[in-house]
């Protein structure tokens, strides 16, 4: 455990060698045990659980977490570790606070991989998707749950066979996951989606977008698209889909490797 600003982060540290930092929000530290498994053979790799999220708790609850909150952790923790600058690979939410991370601050990290950042913020579309994000945050705080993923989903147009839905989001909630589920709903969700990243000084930067080979048509491959263009480069194919490293760790794991 790391005692940070408002928060108090849990991480975790594999292997030795040149440092990766393997980031998601909401994901925990746990999606990403098989990727970092096999990048500990050659690499120090740091997992986190995001402030607010599993095993990392915040101070003030009812205060959104922000990309620049969850950069800013990600720094101090890579300066914990005494093992950087890292190579700092995000997906979803995560891919936004990598982001945030390479603007704030750059000496921490030596090449940022962006997986699938949902930015909606970047797209012609942008009052569309925020209203719905809206609908489904409101629909949340209805005590609708399952309500709200019918939601997330259609805008994320992410299509679930009937029996994984229910079996991922139609039963009750209880304990950490109704508080990381309410979390992520309502203290991450508008901050992550809705934020601007700055071009300029990420053009300055190493920055690398990924794109799921399967998720074509899917919100996160628009964002992921429009962020390339916006940069001025070309993006990378991933396998799967929007969560791909769950299926495909080995070929994550090689992908990330070749990077540093």
């Amino acid at each position: 455990m790391l005692d940070v600003p408002g928060a108090r982060l849990h991480y975790e540290l594999r292997g030795r060698g040149p440092l990766v930092v393997l980031a998601g929000a909401p994901m925990d530290a746990d999606a990403f045990t098989g990727v970092a498994d096999l990048l500990a053979l050659d690499h120090t790799v740091l997992t986190t659980d995001p402030r607010g999220i599993n095993r990392s708790t915040v101070d003030d609850p009812d205060r959104d977490s922000t990309p620049e909150d969850r950069a800013d952790d990600l720094a101090r923790l890579i300066a914990h570790a005494d093992a950087g600058p890292a190579v700092a690979f995000g997906s979803s939410g995560g891919a936004v606070s990598v982001l945030a991370l390479a603007q704030r601050h750059p000496g921490s990290v030596r090449a940022v991989i962006a997986h699938e950042p949902p930015l909606i913020d970047l797209l012609d579309d942008r009052a569309q998707r925020r209203a719905k994000t809206e609908e489904m945050i409101a629909t949340y705080l209805a005590g609708d749950h399952r309500g709200a993923w019918v939601k997330f989903l259609a805008n994320a147009n992410i299509h679930l066979p009937g029996e994984v839905f229910e079996m991922m989001f139609g039963g009750p909630r209880e304990g950490r996951a109704a508080e990381d589920e309410y979390y992520g709903f309502v203290r991450m969700l508008r901050g992550t989606s809705y934020w601007r990243p700055d071009l300029e000084v990420l053009r300055t930067a190493t920055v690398e977008v990924g794109i799921g080979e399967e998720s074509a048509g899917q919100l996160c491959d628009r964002t992921s698209r429009a962020l390339a263009t916006a940069l001025g480069t070309t993006p990378t194919l991933f396998p799967g889909d929007h969560t791909g490293f769950l299926d495909h760790p080995k070929e994550f794991a090689a992908l990330i490797s070749a990077r540093g």
